[in-house]
């Protein structure tokens, strides 16, 4: 508690944000390959560890090469990182967040965990999610124009599994489970004045008890790493409030996949901590235009080289 009260103490603290699956693009990182031997570096580690050519694929790959699980997760995570290696030399975060496969670049850039430990993380991420993907039959949709609760007690009306799974921004939260409960809620929360009920083209149902397989998994591999003080705060999915403790950083990254993603409650908690302004470290704008959904006010940008 008296680590929250600090932070609150400070004001105009850099925040940066680092963004999930389906950012991705061919030709992501080459720019940065291109021009930074420190990249270059990383781009070569990476290839080893995964045991495959992953910067090739990412420099040269079609759309579809690029959607495979294996592929994307790691690919994203090595965008993002890479690229808050080379910003953060000029200046570093004074607290960080990342939305679902994004708090592993996160965890990285405030130096909880090594980029080693967390590009191996975020692989065995991404074969268990496709394993549990193929257990059963599940999916995700986009639910606009609802308040949380309203979204909530429909999915608790639905016979099956469906919750709500990421808030991404107030009017915005998609809701995650087996197939016919999400369709189902899908038809309630359109009764109950929806704007509108978008089922996701997704592999399945993520950060839902759908995942618990995957979690059990990963579970055993975050057990066995090492976990590191943070020189800044995280915002995790889970807490949505600033920690700095390896241990409790460990056990909420443990549950991250079958809990949801707390994106507007963590964006609320960083502005209410002193945040400022939020950099957008990876591919894509996706989280920038969450934020300023979040709190108009907010200066939003991505990093400059």
């Amino acid at each position: 508690m008296l680590t929250q009260i600090l932070f609150r103490k400070k004001h105009n603290m850099k925040a940066y944000i680092f963004p999930g699956q389906g950012a991705q693009f061919s030709g992501m990182g080459k720019d940065l390959y291109d021009s930074y031997p420190e990249a270059k570096e990383m781009f070569k580690k990476a290839d080893e560890i995964l045991g495959f050519e992953i910067s090739k694929i990412m420099f040269e790959g079609t759309a579809e090469e690029l959607k495979e699980t294996k592929v994307t997760q790691p690919a994203v995570f090595l965008h993002s990182v890479i690229l808050n290696k080379i910003i953060s030399q000029k200046e570093k975060p004074e607290m960080v967040a990342g939305h679902s496969l994004g708090e592993f670049s996160a965890l990285v850039a405030c130096g909880a965990l090594d980029f080693e430990d967390a590009l191996t993380l975020v692989s065995k991420r991404a074969i268990a999610m496709q394993k549990a993907c193929e257990l059963q039959k599940s999916t995700m949709a986009a639910v606009l124009g609802l308040e949380n609760e309203v979204v909530e007690k429909a999915c608790e009306e639905v016979e099956g599994v469906v919750v709500a799974a990421n808030y991404n921004c107030p009017g915005q939260i998609v809701i995650s489970g087996e197939e016919k409960a999400v369709l189902e809620a899908c038809e309630i929360l359109k009764e109950k004045g929806a704007r509108r009920c978008l089922p996701l083209a997704v592999g399945g149902a993520f950060h839902s008890p759908m995942m618990e397989p995957a979690r059990e998994e990963l579970a055993k591999a975050i057990e066995k790493t090492t976990f590191h003080k943070p020189f800044c705060p995280i915002y995790q999915n889970v807490s949505t409030t600033a920690v700095t403790d390896p241990a409790e950083i460990q056990k909420n990254l443990n549950i991250q996949l079958t809990s949801p993603v707390k994106w507007t409650q963590s964006i609320q908690n960083m502005i209410e901590d002193g945040a400022s302004s939020f950099t957008e470290v990876g591919p894509g704008r996706v989280l920038s235009g969450l934020v300023k959904k979040i709190n108009r006010k907010m200066t939003v940008n991505k990093p400059e080289l």
